[in-house]
């Protein structure tokens, strides 16, 4: 298997693994009333968004001229850029909503096992996309690696989220977790604007 197909893989096991993550998300945090978990969800199909575009990169390679390749791509990442920023539009609003009126959460034992699961798994997907990334020098899949590296981190604070709130009744720290991942929706949500408007310069030269 070539290194290209290596990476490939790894793109179809994000959407894959994406798609599943974001609808078990969703349907808990609708559940428990759990903003940060709903949230959560819905950025595992941001996540999916951009691999699939990572899935038309790779399997473009060598089949069409680069320039269009690179235009196609710069318009998708604008609208995935957008599309944080209206996430985190929905989840500044839902939180606070739910700090304003004392909403409670209920427990999710379901969210807090998902998000632990997440936070073993991403860290792994994203070192082997960065290893893949360098050998085939693609500036593209080593950008999509530090998304996924992101990703742990949002689990992480889902988990002290809801764990807070299962443990210790805290019902702040769901939406206050919820605030938190809407700092890393924006900034990632920036970057991707300006990495479309080729604001953004990478060290790495991409060979796809």
């Amino acid at each position: 298997m070539t290194a290209h197909q290596k990476g490939l893989m790894a793109e179809y096991f994000t959407v894959g693994w994406n798609v599943i993550e974001g609808l078990i998300a969703i349907t808990a945090g609708v559940i428990a009333g759990s903003i940060a978990l709903v949230g959560f969800g819905l950025d595992s199909y941001v996540e999916v968004a951009s691999g699939s575009v990572l899935i038309w990169r790779l399997r473009k390679h060598g089949f069409s001229d680069q320039e269009a390749e690179e235009a196609a791509e710069k318009k998708a990442i604008f609208f995935i850029g957008v599309t944080f920023f209206l996430l985190s539009i929905y989840v500044v609003y839902e939180s606070g909503r739910k700090i304003l009126f004392q909403a409670q959460v209920e427990e999710s034992l379901v969210g807090i096992i998902l998000a632990i699961v997440s936070l073993i798994v991403m860290p792994m997907l994203a070192l082997y996309k960065k290893k893949i990334a360098v050998e085939i020098n693609s500036r593209a899949l080593r950008a999509d690696a530090m998304e996924t590296l992101a990703c742990s981190y949002l689990s992480l604070t889902l988990v002290l989220g809801l764990g807070a709130n299962a443990v210790f009744g805290w019902w702040w720290a769901d939406p206050v977790a919820a605030l938190a991942i809407v700092c890393f929706l924006m900034k990632e949500g920036w970057e991707a604007i300006q990495e479309s408007r080729g604001e953004v310069e990478h060290t790495d030269k991409a060979a796809i």
